[in-house]
Order: C-alpha cells, then sequence, then structure tokens
C-alpha cells in the first residue's frame, strides 16, 4: 500500500500540474463561450426592447445595425483574452507576444493599408450614422438593399438578386435612398400639337386620384408637385412633376402614376408621340433601295 501511495504522489508531482493547467484551460473555454453567448443575448435582447419602444423606424434600423457590430466585437475581444489566459496558463510568456504583435501589426499595417482602411471607414460609416440594415443604397458603382454591414464591408443585393461585397474601403461616396422621405420624380412626353395646359389639368387630376386611392394615398406624404415643361426634345415636350413619398416607395408610385396617366390619356386622346425608324433594303437592281419596312421603336 505505501508502495501504491508512493507512485501516486509520483505520478502527481510529474503530471499534476498538466491536469491542473488543462482543467484552467477547460475553464476558460467554458467562462469564454458562455460570456460570450451572454453578451450576444444582452445585446439582442437591449436592441429588440429598444426597437419595440421606438416610433422611429430609422432610428430602430439603426440599433439594428449597431446591434450586429456590438456583437461581433464584443465576441472577439472574449475569445482574444481567453486565448491570451490560456497561453499564460500553458507556461508562454504573454509580453513578448504582445511585443511581437506590435511590431507584426506595424508591418502588416504598411503592408495591408487596404484592410485597415476598410475597417476605419466601417467605422465611420457605423458611427456617423450612414449606411444601415435595410437601407437602399448606392456606394462604389453598386446600388441594391443594404443586408449586411460590417466593419470590413458593406453587403448589398440588387433588383436582379446578385449579392455585392463592397469593400468600405473603396467606399468614397454614399447615397441613401431610405432617408426620412424620397421624390418620385416623373417626366411625361406629349407631342408638339396637344395643349400644354390640357395635359397639366389631366395630369393634376390622375395625381389627385392617386393620392385618394386606399393602397397609394398612405405612401404619398404631399400633393402633386408640378414643375412644368421640362425640355423640349426632337419629338415631344416634356413635363415634370413629383410626389413626396415614403422611403422607398418613389419606384411603386411613379409606376402606378405612370399606368394610370397613359389611360388617362388614352381616354382624352392625348398622343404620346413614338419614333419610328425606316430599313432601307440594300440591293443591287434598279429597284434597290425603294423597300422601306416602317418598324415602330419601344416607346
Amino acid at each position: 500500500m505505501p508502495g501504491y501511495m508512493q507512485v501516486a504522489v509520483q505520478w502527481w508531482h510529474e503530471f499534476g500540474p498538466i491536469a491542473n493547467s488543462g482543467l484552467h484551460i477547460l475553464l476558460v473555454l467554458i467562462i469564454a463561450w458562455v460570456a460570450s453567448a451572454v453578451v450576444k443575448r444582452a445585446v439582442r435582447a437591449f436592441r429588440l426592447r429598444l426597437s419595440s419602444r421606438l416610433d422611429d423606424r430609422e432610428t430602430a434600423k439603426r440599433a439594428e445595425t449597431l446591434g450586429r457590430v456590438f456583437r461581433y466585437i464584443a465576441t472577439v475581444v472574449i475569445w482574444l483574452i481567453a486565448v491570451l489566459v490560456m497561453l499564460s496558463e500553458i507556461g508562454i510568456s504573454v509580453a513578448p507576444i504582445l511585443g511581437a504583435a506590435g511590431v507584426a501589426g506595424l508591418a502588416i499595417g504598411f503592408g495591408a493599408q487596404s484592410l485597415v482602411k476598410d475597417y476605419f471607414t466601417g467605422f465611420f460609416l457605423l458611427l456617423e450614422n450612414q449606411i444601415r440594415q435595410g437601407d437602399v443604397v448606392q456606394v462604389a458603382d453598386h446600388a441594391g438593399l443594404v443586408e449586411e454591414v460590417t466593419l470590413r464591408f458593406v453587403q448589398l443585393r440588387d433588383y436582379d438578386g446578385n449579392v455585392h461585397f463592397v469593400p468600405n474601403g473603396t467606399i468614397t461616396t454614399v447615397v441613401n435612398m431610405s432617408r426620412g422621405y424620397a421624390q418620385a420624380v416623373v417626366d411625361v412626353g406629349v407631342a408638339y400639337k396637344e395643349d400644354i395646359d390640357r395635359v397639366i389639368r389631366i395630369m393634376l387630376e390622375v395625381a389627385e386620384s392617386l393620392r385618394s386611392d386606399k393602397e397609394f394615398g398612405t405612401r404619398i406624404l404631399d400633393p402633386f408637385e408640378l414643375a412644368g415643361v421640362e425640355s423640349l426634345d426632337n419629338a415631344a415636350v416634356v413635363i415634370r412633376g413629383r410626389f413626396r413619398v415614403l422611403p422607398l416607395e418613389q419606384w411603386n408610385v411613379k409606376r402606378e402614376y405612370r399606368r394610370r396617366l397613359k389611360y388617362a390619356f388614352d381616354r382624352h386622346g392625348i398622343d404620346i408621340p413614338s419614333v419610328r425608324v425606316a430599313i432601307h433594303a440594300g440591293g443591287s437592281g434598279p429597284s434597290a433601295g425603294t423597300d422601306k419596312l416602317p418598324v415602330p421603336a419601344a416607346q
């Protein structure tokens, strides 16, 4: 029996510190996992509670975007601390690693300036509330619905369903189409022979009927604003007007207004000009070039 005790004591002296370090590392992993889960749940719960108390749709969208970024940053910080503690537990000095990391970070910063620029630009995009999840924006020659905003990139989905990942460092100008309100600008071309005052009256009548519609009336904020004759083109007199509408409703309102206006012009006999193209068939005979086929061009 004393021999077994001596072996156990000897084994503990040899392997006890290793087992103790392993238990400590396992404990650190568990604590990091729990802390990460708790922080994510806390941020999500706070965001949902804040959004439920906010009547402002714009502020709710900003809270959603910032919540995602805070969860990401908190996860990175927690696991970074956990890795440093585990390295210290197995006997690796953390101070030289931090010093080397500083030097390496400086070298990487010079070598990966575009990556550093992405993170700095992303930070200020979020800080200044330029882009939020759910906005429709145009950045770096790409436009679409913002599905995700991180410190590294902006994820957009365009009308065709294509997903664009735009690095934040390439963003120099942001065109946000989702702030406060939008303007549904409509240009209408009519023939030169038409009475412009009569056309304007019809346009105003159609606009008023659209505002009275149960479906579209809630999307239009102000009466139709008629600017007047915008230009005199080769084949048409262009008249411009606009509606002030809810964000992202400008396209729906413009489409419906044009549809109703087309029917109204048909009823009142208003001519919408179209261009016709004559195609001459070539040949070598005496009748060459005399065959003509008028083809109406798409409006």
